[in-house]
């Protein structure tokens, strides 16, 4: 959890906004790399707080998608949250093969912004918002804000309705496994164009 501010290379759509869910898997197809197999899904929260629950929702929408063959991390079951987000870190950053990160994270903003999604190249800063000091995580962030910043945030996070991060989660999920399905079907639409243009010149 944390406080949004405006980057460069940011995205920004509501939740609400008509044909949402496709206009984020078009963006998602652009800059997931969904052709590496090393690609981990870091979903950050916890069940224990409403406002901080966007991440764990969608963690366990995707790792319940019973084709989604990625790394998913960070659901309501077993959360990613404070008190293990270093030794998980430390752990992905020691494998051979350094997996590309997607850092998923609920977070507080302006008033206007509420129900907002923000996509940013480069990691998140998970627990700014709460003046917590834990590592940036993430090759790529996707973050929803779910309430107003700058006062009493452990409050205001535990007072978040939770049909919010749901509503959020759930369009959040779904673009995912869209665009996953959109790369998918590019794969086997290019390979049946090169099998058609191999089959013309002979």
């Amino acid at each position: 959890m944390f406080v949004h501010s405006t980057r460069l290379q940011s995205e920004d759509f509501s939740y609400q906004d008509l044909g949402v869910t496709w206009r984020l898997s078009s963006l998602f197809v652009q800059l997931i790399p969904f052709e590496k197999t090393h690609l981990t899904f870091c979903c950050i929260g916890t069940d224990r707080s409403t406002g901080d629950a966007l991440g764990p929702l969608i963690g366990t929408w995707l790792r319940e998608h019973p084709e989604f063959p990625y790394e998913v991390i960070g659901t309501l079951q077993q959360p990613l949250h404070a008190l293990n987000l270093h030794q998980t870190i430390e752990s992905l950053q020691a494998r051979t093969l350094k997996p590309y990160v997607v850092a998923i994270d609920a977070c507080l903003g302006r008033v206007e912004k509420i129900g907002h999604i923000v996509i940013e190249k480069g990691p998140l800063f998970p627990g700014k918002a709460v003046k917590k000091e834990l590592p940036p995580v993430g090759d790529l962030s996707i973050k929803g804000i779910v309430n107003v910043g700058g006062f009493q945030e452990y409050s205001v996070l535990q007072n978040t309705r939770l049909q919010l991060p749901y509503d959020m989660g759930k369009v959040l999920s779904r673009a995912l496994l869209l665009a996953w399905q959109r790369h998918q079907l590019k794969l086997i639409n290019n390979r049946h164009d090169d099998s058609y243009n191999h089959n013309a010149w002979q």
